[in-house]
């Protein structure tokens, strides 16, 4: 008898769970890929993050419409073939409603035509401006443009009174898109590229290229790339004795770079979103309540200083919840919704999207900064 009461009893709570289980909503799965592992894991990891922070704080809230969401994230190391295999398995497999990211040009270049083929939308985190341009149509992004950093960086040189320059970049996708906005912008800024050198990412000392540098009459240096190179190529300039300013790309938006160069970072120049000098902005300026939050909340859930790359992710996954919010889980209405956005506040900027502008930031997003005392400062101050 006691045995059929406990039979009965275990069936009854089985039933129970089905019916729970059966009344919960399905989640709306949103893909994420990101250079979590590998060589560009300095951006990759707090976008990762930044996006399992965002999940949590919606899910608490009661989700989108009483749907939870469900953020898948990927990790393609940096990798092309992972970044392909990730993407498709998010749209084939997952059946996610749109993806946040890759991290990087080169593997964002590779999966385009997966999003088009498959009709998705895919917001990526990498700042070239040939993501965008020519306008693919389900293919967005939030960092800022590498033509508008190469504008910045060459109004600022003017302003100083410098007209000839010696760039150095890397040989992969972000560093090859940079180089080539270089050079187009120069002679119609009136500026002269005297010398121009290259190196792999993978390279550990450009010794040899910044020599050849030393001996030109360039009156400053640009560097261009991303990840842990970019801090050797500013302790080889010091090691040369090398006096010129030095200038980086947006990509030098972390604070690891500032840590890993030490004493050799200080006077580095470079544009980057405000993010980074929230402290320094003033209060009526309409990002800075949006960049406080962000940077406090981040912090304290993960001990680490927040970072640019982790607001390109940020501003990415709110595109599309706010778009999910207004007009729910249908990808070719996501699509519709974010390519008219305008006035959407983000960390990088406050977007105007268009169908000819799947960007929507123009050179005012960028803040010009500079390294001092160890900390990320706006210039001039």
């Amino acid at each position: 008898m006691k045995k059929t009461v406990l039979a009965a009893l275990v069936l009854c709570l089985a039933l129970s769970g089905s019916l729970f289980a059966a009344d919960a909503p399905e989640p709306i799965k949103i893909g994420a890929v990101f250079a979590v592992t590998g060589k560009a894991s300095w951006l990759g990891e707090p976008e990762r993050n930044t996006v399992k922070m965002i999940e949590a704080e919606v899910n608490a809230a009661g989700g989108i419409n009483g749907r939870p969401i469900q953020v898948i994230v990927e990790d393609d190391a940096g990798l092309e073939p992972n970044t392909v295999n990730a993407v498709k398995k998010l749209v084939a497999k997952d059946n996610v409603v749109a993806i946040v990211g890759p991290t990087t040009t080169g593997t964002t270049m590779a999966v385009k035509p997966i999003a088009e083929e498959y009709g998705v939308p895919l917001i990526s985190c990498a700042a070239a401006e040939a993501i965008v341009n020519p306008v693919f149509k389900w293919v967005f992004k939030t960092p800022q443009k590498d033509s508008d950093c190469a504008v910045r960086i060459y109004e600022h040189m003017k302003a100083k009174g410098l007209t000839k320059v010696a760039i150095i970049t890397s040989t992969d996708a972000f560093g090859a898109t940079g180089r080539a906005q270089l050079q187009a912008f120069a002679p119609v800024m009136g500026i002269e590229i005297v010398a121009d050198e290259s190196y792999a990412p993978s390279d550990t000392d450009m010794t040899a290229q910044l020599t050849k540098i030393k001996g030109t009459p360039a009156q400053a240096l640009i560097n261009w790339s991303v990840g842990p190179v970019q801090v050797v190529v500013v302790k080889n300039v010091r090691q040369l004795g090398m006096t010129i300013p030095l200038y980086q790309s947006h990509g030098f938006g972390n604070p690891k770079n500032i840590e890993a160069c030490g004493a050799a970072g200080e006077g580095i120049i470079f544009p980057a979103g405000r993010l980074l000098v929230v402290e320094h902005l003033k209060d009526d300026l309409p990002q800075k309540a949006v960049l406080a939050k962000y940077k406090s909340e981040y912090e304290a859930k993960y001990k680490d200083q927040v970072s640019t790359f982790g607001g390109h992710a940020f501003d990415s996954l709110w595109l599309v919840i706010d778009a999910l919010k207004a007009v729910g889980p249908d990808k070719a209405k996501l699509r519709d919704y974010i390519e008219n956005r305008k006035g959407f506040v983000g960390t990088g900027g406050i977007f105007n999207f268009s169908a000819e502008d799947h960007c929507g930031l123009d050179k005012n997003a960028f803040e010009m900064m500079t390294v001092k005392e160890g900390k990320f400062m706006p210039l001039g101050i």
